[in-house]
């Protein structure tokens, strides 16, 4: 299945993988600035901006419509459920992971027997329900808890919804397939097998995957290091450009 991928500037190449519910926009100026010496792929995941005609089915089948829509030997930068497939591209396609980067992103979503650092369960079951109710109420209730407990968190929520305007929105089977992905997927065990360089970024205030889970990432990755940005919840790239476009650089000098 064919994916929109914007391509932007000359070098080496850095592809940026959003979350669930958005779309490739979302990287804004940060975009913009990451592209001065690299060649970046903005990626539109199945069912979400550009890539509306596309179908969402399972993780595997996510991240193989990736493997074909970047290069090999790329830098993947991939926030919250961008990460998770980032994560599973490291081991399932191989050449295409030379390093990875990790924003607000966690190996398994959803709390379980032993994992703590994940989301509750019911609270994923009640935004499928309220999906089914009214997707789009559904949509803006989590713009706004991505924002939630950042420092400049409101003029975050009104990034996130112009940014959300600028393309059309998700399908319904997107945002299904989406959430029963974070529900179900849990990679743990992928971690100990991945040995390309990795870079973690994580906001300390992080209410959708709590901070712990980037830790862990840090510690579990064979060759990670963590940043974590103690004013910053889920959109860090929102709330704090600067931090993380330093951090990107630096990792990718």
């Amino acid at each position: 299945m064919n994916l929109h991928a914007e391509a932007s500037g000359r070098g080496r190449p850095l592809v940026l993988l959003h979350g669930w519910g958005f779309h490739s926009g979302i990287w804004g100026g940060l975009a913009e600035r990451l592209a001065r010496g690299r060649r970046l792929i903005r990626v539109d995941l199945p069912g979400h901006g550009h890539s509306a005609d596309s179908d969402f089915a399972s993780l595997d089948g996510l991240v193989d419509d990736i493997a074909a829509a970047i290069p090999d030997e790329a830098l993947v930068a991939g926030w919250s459920l961008g990460g998770l497939a980032a994560l599973r591209l490291a081991t399932r396609h191989r050449a295409k992971v030379r390093a990875l980067a990790l924003i607000a992103s966690t190996p398994c979503f959803a709390a379980r027997v032993g994992w703590d650092h994940g989301i509750a369960p019911a609270v994923l079951a009640d935004f499928a329900r309220d999906l089914k109710a009214d997707p789009r109420a559904t949509l803006v209730r989590f713009v706004r808890l991505n924002a939630v407990a950042a420092n400049g968190s409101r003029d975050a929520i009104r990034a996130l919804e112009r940014s959300l305007a600028e393309r059309a929105g998700p399908s319904r089977a997107a945002l299904d397939a989406g959430l029963e992905v974070l529900g179900a997927s849990d990679l743990r065990s992928d971690a100990a097998a991945i040995g390309v360089p990795a870079l973690v970024i994580h906001g300390a205030r992080d209410r959708i995957v709590p901070v712990g889970a980037g830790r862990w990432l840090a510690r579990s990755l064979r060759a990670a290091r963590l940043v974590e940005l103690p004013a910053a919840a889920h959109l860090p790239f929102i709330s704090e450009p600067e931090a993380v476009a330093a951090a990107l650089e630096q990792f990718d000098a």
